[in-house]
């Protein structure tokens, strides 16, 4: 059964990614009177946000808020075009600098986790991988990487408000300020529904990963 939900979780990852992509294409067709950088830099000017700077970074679809240095990072696509998915984007990530502002909880809690969780990320495969060849022998290691492990499971799940609540704030402000219509707003919010999907997908394969470790810690035991 297990294995059955990890090829379910994969195959919907796929065809998750996939969906994302054909649609940003798809609405990257779609023409709006302002670049995502337009869009970035007056949403933040609206919600009274001065301290933020909007920046340029390379890739696709490589696009996130900094709490750290209060950065809107915007993909080259998004950055420099004006079309609906990148007017989305940009609005979204500009929902979480508003969130930031606003001290939202479930942000506040997702950045309290990222020291554990960038620790975990870098010694829980190793202490899995240990834990399962020497289960017998010395289950402690397993046990203290189905710990690290469960704090990234964690993170998957709060990263999941936040990510709906600045779609949210992204797609409320830009009816608001006139940058969609009723032709746009539809497929911004696809866009952005879409992009959702690829969150849920990475939070439900973790926790997926979580129980199979310890059905294996428990197994050992029985």
């Amino acid at each position: 059964m297990i294995w059955i939900i990890f090829i379910a979780v994969a195959i919907a990852s796929f065809a998750v990614q996939a969906s994302l992509n054909a649609k940003f294409k798809k609405y990257s067709k779609i023409p709006v009177g302002l670049t995502g950088r337009e869009v970035a830099y007056k949403m933040l000017q609206a919600n009274g946000i001065t301290d933020v700077k909007i920046i340029s970074t390379p890739g696709q679809l490589t696009d996130h808020y900094n709490p750290t240095n209060k950065t809107v990072n915007l993909s080259e696509g998004v950055y420099n075009s004006a079309n609906v998915a990148a007017a989305a984007v940009a609005a979204h990530e500009c929902g979480h600098a508003v969130q930031h502002a606003h001290a939202y909880a479930p942000l506040k809690m997702r950045s309290s986790l990222v020291p554990v969780v960038n620790f975990a990320s870098k010694w829980m495969q190793w202490l899995l991988l240990a834990g399962i060849i020497f289960v017998e022998s010395f289950p402690q290691l397993l046990l203290v990487g189905i710990i690290l492990f469960a704090t990234t499971t964690l993170f998957s799940f709060i990263t999941l408000p936040v990510e709906i609540d600045a779609s949210r704030r992204a797609l409320a402000w830009l009816s608001n300020a006139g940058i969609t219509n009723y032709s746009t707003q539809g497929p911004a919010k696809d866009a952005l529904k879409t992009a959702a999907y690829t969150y849920v997908i990475a939070a439900l394969g973790s926790l997926a990963s979580l129980i199979y470790y310890i059905m294996i810690f428990t197994g050992r035991r029985n």
